[in-house]
């Protein structure tokens, strides 16, 4: 929340009207004391009651006037720590007012609007804060499901010293709490034949075939003079040097299958949730491992990246990368696609690398569209999630299953089910372990050294 200000003055909505709305009880009831008072003095003909009753009848009056009429300025701001949290963790909001007039404060009473879903609206009462002081609060909100939530905006109540009146006034700044999937942590399997190390299964293009295809540029500052090219120097009039072999990196794709039908159930811990948050745990951990990750959903859209088709992490921060992908895959919701048509236009432009795909609910149709998939991937790796059996509470995944299951290993596919409740290590170790079974009937080379 960018630092805000509310002041009580005539500027304020709702003027003097607004003002006498904010009686309390208290001050309610001493007018409504004070009135009668002074009707039964003039019944009465007493004069002493009927000085007690104006009394009465204007302290809530005159409470309500100072303090609308008062000119001070309270200045307000948010800071969350941290503004992304996984789910189930919490996160800490940090609320700091300061009085930048020149005249101290009554009572404030500080209120948050915060979603349902993060906890319960938090209250604090404030003491008087003196011309130029500052006051801090905190409280902690915490969701079990993902999403993106708004916080604020902050409203202040005025009280006079009384308690005879109470005036709100509101921040107009936000904030928002990014609540992302939950990340397990993968093990680093290595599959027989794969390359110790990312750097070691990396392939590299050259620049220079030879002599004659040199392709040269010129000389920079702390450039090494083994590598001037002495030739071209000649021919330009100016140093140049020999270009440096340039490394290809090694790609992923994180295929999430988003099909409303694919999935039933809802909730942290349904099937659709699983996927994302397995979604959510490969990329990270692919983009650790050093390879360039694209996030792919079956409507064909992926996330923007600063890399080359889409894929990110090559030319940007990792950690930023994440952050970009992650912040998608909170807010990522079930698609009205019926197929997985759009994914695959996407992935038949070429070879992409490893590809590692979370699927819903497959048909024989959308089952036969992924094994196609597989041809235009260098690898491929599939986790099956059956909605009925989660729906069940686990047990094992029925015929129909395992058809598709078999179907996408025939394709060239690495493919496992997906059962309630199943920790997604295990079964990245498990992958690891099939694809090694039947890495040379497969062709897995072009799995080599991308498992890690």
């Amino acid at each position: 929340m960018e630092p805000g200000a509310a002041s009580s003055g005539t500027e304020d909505k709702g003027g003097l009207r607004a003002a006498l709305g904010g009686l309390t009880t208290r001050g309610r009831s001493f007018f409504a004391a004070g009135v009668a008072a002074a009707v039964c003095a003039y019944v009465l003909g007493q004069s002493d009651l009927l000085r007690v009753g104006m009394l009465l009848a204007v302290l809530p009056l005159v409470c309500v006037g100072v303090l609308h009429r008062t000119r001070y300025r309270v200045a307000g701001s948010r800071r969350l720590s941290p503004s992304r949290v996984p789910a189930g963790s919490e996160a800490r909001v940090h609320l700091r007012m300061d009085n930048v007039s020149r005249l101290p404060t009554g009572l404030l009473m500080l209120q948050d609007h915060v979603p349902y879903v993060l906890g319960p609206r938090p209250r604090f009462v404030l003491d008087r804060v003196e011309a130029g002081g500052r006051r801090e609060v905190s409280y902690r909100v915490r969701s079990d499901l993902r999403g993106r939530y708004p916080l604020g905006p902050l409203q202040l109540r005025l009280s006079d010293p009384f308690g005879m009146c109470e005036l709100t006034r509101s921040f107009s700044a936000q904030d928002s709490l990014t609540v992302i999937p939950r990340t397990d942590p993968l093990p680093p399997v290595r599959l027989a034949g794969a390359t110790s190390g990312y750097g070691d299964g990396r392939q590299r293009s050259l620049s220079l075939a030879g002599e004659d295809d040199v392709i040269p540029r010129g000389y920079r500052h702390g450039d090494d003079l083994r590598r001037v090219h002495w030739r071209s120097t000649a021919r330009y009039g100016e140093l140049m040097v020999r270009r440096e072999e340039q490394p290809q990196r090694a790609r992923c794709t994180v295929l999430l299958d988003t099909r409303g039908l694919a999935y039933q159930g809802a909730g942290p811990d349904s099937a659709f949730e699983w996927a994302v948050s397995g979604a959510a745990s490969t990329l990270v951990h692919m983009l650790e491992r050093g390879f360039g990750v694209r996030l792919l959903t079956d409507s064909g859209s992926s996330v923007p990246g600063e890399g080359a088709d889409g894929f990110a992490g090559s030319t940007q921060e990792s950690a930023d990368a994440a952050g970009l992908m992650l912040d998608t895959l909170a807010v990522v919701d079930h698609s009205d696609g019926a197929g997985l048509s759009r994914a695959y236009d996407v992935l038949r432009g070429g070879s992409e690398g490893l590809l590692i795909a979370f699927f819903g609910d497959l048909d024989e149709e959308q089952t036969a569209v992924a094994g196609r998939m597989r041809h235009r991937s260098g690898a491929a790796v599939a986790f099956v999630l059956d909605s009925s059996g989660w729906l069940q509470d686990g047990g094992e995944p029925p015929a129909r299953v395992e058809d598709r299951l078999r179907q996408l290993r025939e394709s060239g596919w690495t493919a496992l089910a997906v059962p309630a409740g199943a920790a997604l290590p295990d079964l990245w170790q498990q992958a690891a372990r099939q694809r090694t079974e039947s890495g040379a009937a497969q062709g897995s080379a072009g799995f080599t050294g991308g498992w890690s």
